[in-house]
């Protein structure tokens, strides 16, 4: 069963409870603050008499998996798209490549990582809900099968017509996502990105490396690999140096700190 999230603009308070329960639930730092960030993975924003979510939109065919040389993103077999930070060279490749703009990096530390909404995959294994739709006071947020969610918001759409677009966001953007919004103002006066192709990025993105000599492709990741663990070695020792007084940094490598 693929999993998804229901999110119904016209029902958000604007509580941020699904905000505070991910910060809590992900151990994330810090209060929540007002855009997404590698620390705040969800977030609320008040637009035309509404509320919106920003979150991962977990796509049904995920292009940052796509464009990730070491599958340090993939997609579960319930649905949520999650993230190996072991497995993570730093390239960003992801961040470019998102039609959400959802990924995002630590840039203020010497090791970052990525951070997004990883749709509480621990919990969806066990069979339950996300924390935000657990800590949804008004039921704006809800969670269960994606088939189940896209049935629930066209019979919302159904019952009360005059109140919502007559359109399910997430059913086709993109190539359809986990995450399905519904609302009572336009999609794009929401802040949401409304001229998304229905065709998945991430076919394009094979389509191209389909037609690339796997040589190519190997021996590219192999020296952007060696470039990386250079530059982060660098980085680490300025880092560990600037700790100990800045008369210990060494700058030999580049004739200035790094």
């Amino acid at each position: 069963m693929t999993v998804g999230i229901l999110f119904d603009m016209t029902k958000c308070i604007g509580c941020g409870a699904c905000a505070d329960a991910c910060k809590e639930q992900n151990k994330l730092p810090g209060p929540v603050e007002e855009v997404t960030t590698a620390y705040t993975w969800t977030t609320v924003e008040a637009r035309e008499g509404q509320y919106v979510r920003h979150l991962c939109m977990h796509c049904l065919v995920p292009t940052c998996a796509s464009v990730c040389p070491v599958a340090a993103l993939h997609k579960t077999p319930e649905g949520p798209v999650v993230y190996d930070a072991d497995k993570c060279m730093g390239c960003r490749y992801c961040m470019m490549a998102c039609p959400f703009d959802v990924p995002k990096y630590q840039w203020d530390r010497a090791i970052p990582i990525i951070g997004k909404c990883i749709m509480c995959t621990s919990r969806v294994k066990q069979g339950e809900a996300t924390a935000c739709a657990t800590a949804c006071p008004a039921e704006a947020t809800v969670f269960g099968s994606r088939a189940d969610m896209l049935k629930e918001a066209k019979e919302r759409i159904r019952k009360e017509p005059d109140k919502y677009i007559d359109h399910v966001y997430g059913l086709k953007e993109a190539g359809g996502t986990g995450v399905l919004m519904i609302s009572g103002v336009p999609f794009e006066k929401m802040g949401l990105k409304a001229k998304l192709t229905d065709e998945p990025p991430a076919m394009r993105t094979w389509q191209v490396l389909s037609n690339i000599p796997d040589f190519v492709a190997v021996w590219g990741v192999f020296l952007y690999g060696v470039h990386w663990i250079t530059a982060r070695r660098d980085t680490v020792a300025h880092h560990e140096a600037a700790r100990k007084g800045p008369d210990t940094i060494d700058t030999t490598h580049t004739g200035r700190p790094s």
